[in-house]
């Protein structure tokens, strides 16, 4: 088979497991996941999911993945969060990322350094999974809703954190010797330096004038390429993705940006993220999972337990008992960064395989235990709008 019909029978499945996958609220965009864990356990297009031509769109779909996260990113929104969403952020995501480093270290034999970025890119929130449950339930609006939302939003400073520091170290570490300090710093400092500089042209690109939506999907393709290719200098094109997104939002007005936001994420997960997430899936070690899965499970009862410990000390005063609970078993969910941040690292063997697979396994187990719990615990203590 070739991998034009490969990607077919892909997106095929995909779909229909998706469609399976949305009737119990968990995003469609994760039956690529399961379809990879599926190769992972018996692949018998190896050859295909191991070419360059596959590994390529797939970190294209880690890059698109990358960009869209980036222009999520709304910073006057971030700077207008009340102090009870900034002080519980910090608590939770710090707590997590504490007891998450020293069970990395000490688990896996792995370096300090590692660790904390490790268990702070999976301490981060996906608070899209959490969307459609808070709308189901009309709690979008609430105090508990905006909490949940506001805390997702404000971890995004935390995940571009760690991306930096992740370029610094890929650009840095002996696996990428011929990549010195010196370009790194010229390389992050281009970027960001474009970033501010488009950030802060944005009544210039109001009076710019494309012919059609066509003329302006290349210009912002364009624009994306460019990021990431200049982060490819020094290790840093996930970076360069991430500073796309944010230095688009700032530089488009939103009226012209509307025109063609949907194509841009239709093209991001339609086409590229299934490939991501299936090459996630693919590299997972499921004999590991099956031969030690009290791992999977002694990392989710730690995360879930720190996180709603945390959120229930923080918010019981500002919440009340039941609606702290429930805020920490959201907030429990992880997303696409932290699985790409993941990926980075293994791909770059700054981690083991076991320990991969352990947090693409765990990842997988939130998305099917959250939904269903938050809605449980919402239903039993009356949660009303």
């Amino acid at each position: 088979m070739n991998i034009i019909l490969f990607l077919a029978g892909v997106f095929l499945v995909t779909f229909l497991v998706g469609r399976l996958l949305e009737r119990i609220r968990i995003p469609w965009i994760f039956s690529a996941l399961l379809i990879g864990l599926g190769l992972a356990a018996y692949n018998p297009f190896k050859e295909i999911t191991s070419s360059e031509s596959f590994v390529f769109l797939a970190q294209l779909g880690m890059y698109f993945l990358l960009f869209i996260i980036g222009f999520e990113i709304n910073l006057k929104e971030i700077k207008r969060k009340k102090g009870f969403i900034i002080k519980t952020t910090i608590a939770i995501i710090f707590a997590e990322a504490f007891l998450g480093t020293f069970f990395v270290h000490y688990v896996f034999d792995i370096s300090w350094m590692i660790s904390i970025l490790v268990a702070t890119s999976f301490a981060t929130v996906g608070e899209a999974v959490l969307l459609p449950i808070l709308d189901e339930f009309k709690l979008t609006k609430t105090r508990l809703g905006q909490t949940i939302l506001g805390i997702g939003v404000l971890d995004d400073i935390i995940e571009v954190a760690t991306v930096i520091v992740l370029t610094v170290l890929l650009g840095t570490t002996v696996g990428h010797a011929h990549t010195t300090i010196g370009v790194t710093l010229i390389v992050l400092l281009v970027l960001f330096g474009l970033t501010y500089l488009f950030t802060h042209l944005k009544n210039k690109a109001g009076k710019i004038h494309f012919k059609g939506i066509a003329s302006f999907f290349l210009f912002v393709v364009f624009f994306i390429f460019a990021f990431i290719g200049i982060g490819l200098i020094a290790e840093a094109a996930a970076l360069g993705a991430l500073l796309a997104g944010m230095a688009l939002r700032n530089f488009i007005p939103d009226k012209k940006w509307k025109i063609i936001d949907s194509e841009i994420r239709t093209m991001a997960y339609g086409f590229f993220a299934p490939i991501f997430f299936l090459w996630v899936g693919v590299d997972t070690d499921i004999g590991y999972l099956i031969k030690f899965p009290l791992l999977v499970l002694a990392v989710m009862a730690l995360t879930n337990t720190t996180k709603v410990i945390t959120s229930y000390i923080m918010g019981r005063k500002e919440l009340g008992n039941h609606r702290s609970i429930v805020l920490g078993v959201a907030l429990s969910v992880k997303f696409s960064t932290s699985i790409v941040i993941i990926k980075l690292l293994f791909e770059n063997d700054l981690i083991p395989l076991t320990l991969y697979s352990v947090l693409v396994g765990t990842t997988i187990m939130f998305k099917f235990v959250v939904p269903f719990l938050m809605s449980h615990l919402i239903r039993r203590w009356k949660i009303k709008s």
